[in-house]
């Protein structure tokens, strides 16, 4: 299968070409930069210039798979809004460019506001709330709605595995620089997570098996208390392990205090995926996740 992939160079992305390319599938990848694309194109990919920006490109890469993955996203909270209107335009221009055909589009989203305080299945749907602008979901369930094949696949918050540079070192960071590993209230509330190549595995099975439900859920962990996850940070710096309000995450606290738990038995049923990596307070209590 030719496989076109957003996000190739991506902590995500660059683990489902790699897991699409060991499958045996023709994978071809986007690129921003000479670098990353020297270092894409080493797995066996091939490389496709270009940023999230370039429509036609986008278009033109989508016109002739056989199947596309959206895995890209700017993360620069500072831009947040105009991040998600890119976003949003990407996603509508892969999917326009799939109309007419059965090739399935997947596209990336997440679990936030999905079933605040419940665990979340793949039934729930994201509310319309216009005060949360990324509209990942929400843009491929429109295209569904005109016959394209768009699904989503919701990652955990933390998708874990050495040489993550998301959520966990945020926090490994903030304790370094306070001295003190944190969470709010009782922290009890709940952070899903699933390794890296898990949710990489999990990708190639919704292409293979055909797309066939609205969304998908690459949740290995469903729900592990914050403050078991702000415990091991502080056993492995030597640091406390401590309370503290929302003003000591500063922009991270709406993450640090959300309760996020999900469910992915439905998944698992539907596509035979059984989560094989080290679970997220396994993982993140080694080593590497500390190294200076």
């Amino acid at each position: 299968m030719r496989v076109f992939v957003t996000g190739a160079t991506g902590w995500v992305g660059s683990a489902v070409v790699k897991e699409l390319v060991g499958a045996g599938h023709q994978v071809t990848g986007l690129a921003r930069s000479a670098d990353k694309a020297a270092a894409l194109g080493a797995t066996g990919a091939q490389v496709l210039h270009g940023t999230l920006d370039d429509l036609d490109t986008l278009r033109d890469a989508a016109s002739v798979a056989d199947a596309v993955i959206h895995t890209a996203f700017n993360h620069d909270f500072s831009r947040f809004a105009e991040n998600a209107r890119q976003d949003q335009r990407a996603i509508e221009t892969l999917g326009n460019a799939l109309e007419g055909s059965n090739r399935p589009l997947i596209v990336t989203s997440g679990l936030a506001r999905l079933a605040p305080g419940r665990v979340a299945t793949e039934a729930d749907v994201p509310p319309s709330d216009p005060s949360f602008p990324r509209r990942s979901e929400a843009a491929a369930r429109a295209l569904a709605e005109r016959g394209i094949r768009a699904t989503t696949v919701r990652l955990a918050p933390s998708v874990h595995g050495m040489g993550d540079h998301g959520f966990i070192p945020i926090l490994i960071g903030m304790a370094r620089d306070k001295g003190v590993s944190a969470y709010i209230g009782e922290g009890l509330n709940r952070w899903p997570g699933v390794h890296r190549l898990d949710a990489a595995r999990l990708y190639r099975l919704v292409i293979e098996q055909g797309a066939t439900e609205p969304a998908y859920h690459a949740i290995a962990d469903e729900g592990v208390a914050f403050k078991d996850i702000a415990a091991v940070i502080g056993r492995r710096l030597g640091l406390p392990v401590e309370p503290r309000g929302h003003e000591h995450f500063g922009w991270f606290a709406a993450f640090a205090g959300a309760d996020m738990p999900a469910s992915s038995e439905r998944t698992r049923s539907w596509l035979d995926w059984r989560p094989t990596g080290p679970d997220l307070v396994t993982d993140i209590g080694q080593s590497g996740y500390y190294a200076a």
